[in-house]
């Protein structure tokens, strides 16, 4: 997931807008979609970057887990151990990268 960038933030508050953004110039192309004000777009990119910051220890842990192909793998042959080793492994990284604490 990347940052959030300011056509995100229009799609946001205009689902559906047909813009062209043009250095900090918008371009509204779809007259029937209210344009909104570069106040409410800077504000909605706010929102959203505090949102993705938010969501700092999501993207940490899914470097760190292991591949879900280990747990398919221990299911598939009743490896109750390896199924286990895997959930172990998840735990201990969301234990490392705490849901809401900034890395």
């Amino acid at each position: 997931m990347m940052p959030p960038r300011k056509i995100d933030a229009i799609l946001s508050l205009v689902p559906n807008a047909e813009v062209v953004i043009r250095g900090d110039e918008v371009e509204w192309h779809n007259p029937t979609k209210s344009p909104v004000t570069d106040v409410q777009i800077d504000a909605e990119l706010i929102r959203l970057q505090a949102d993705y910051d938010a969501k700092d220890y999501q993207r940490t842990r899914a470097l760190e887990y292991p591949p879900i192909t280990d747990y398919l793998d221990g299911i598939v042959k009743g490896d109750d151990a390896q199924v286990q080793a895997y959930i172990d492994a998840c735990q201990a990284v969301k234990g490392k990268y705490p849901k809401g604490k900034l890395v």
